[in-house]
């Protein structure tokens, strides 16, 4: 009997797993069907007809308990992320006052994009040749789609 009520709560916390942590793999799901199934047999096998038509009812309303539980919204909620992002895409260098000759300093190694300081703002940039090491001064050469291309002053 304890081989039949574990198989069935292996069932169904193989179901819930499929559908809220690792859904479209197919794997779990399938095991835990397999595994409820295989608890309704040992039942009809074991200790005939009765305890099996038993069996199959409290997995199907064990299954459905779970499923409206865990498909609850307080349960997502719980699970979902609160935070909200109130960052932005990179805008123009333009509007950051980058315009082709303007110098600044590597903050990090460009090989071949990194970051560069210009003035108090920091921008990502490119180099089109080699390597760049961090603290040496550059110059804006190219802006092209919003991307800064830099060389060695």
């Amino acid at each position: 009997m304890a081989l039949i009520i574990s198989l069935s709560i292996l069932g169904i916390l193989l179901i819930i797993a499929e559908i809220v942590l690792i859904p479209g793999i197919f794997v779990a799901g399938t095991l835990g069907l397999v595994s409820m199934a295989g608890a309704c047999w040992l039942a009809f096998e074991n200790f005939g007809p009765d305890a099996g038509y038993i069996t199959i009812a409290a997995n199907a309303l064990l299954a459905v308990a779970c499923t409206v539980l865990s498909l609850r919204s307080r349960t997502w909620k719980k699970l979902s992320l609160h935070t909200e992002i109130d960052s932005r895409a990179d805008t123009s260098p333009e509007s950051k006052g980058i315009e082709v000759g303007r110098e600044g300093v590597t903050v990090t190694r460009l090989a071949p994009m990194g970051k560069v300081l210009f003035g108090d703002t920091t921008v990502e940039c490119s180099v089109r040749n080699g390597i760049i090491d961090s603290g040496k001064n550059v110059e804006v050469i190219l802006i092209e789609d919003n991307k800064i291309f830099v060389k060695l002053k």
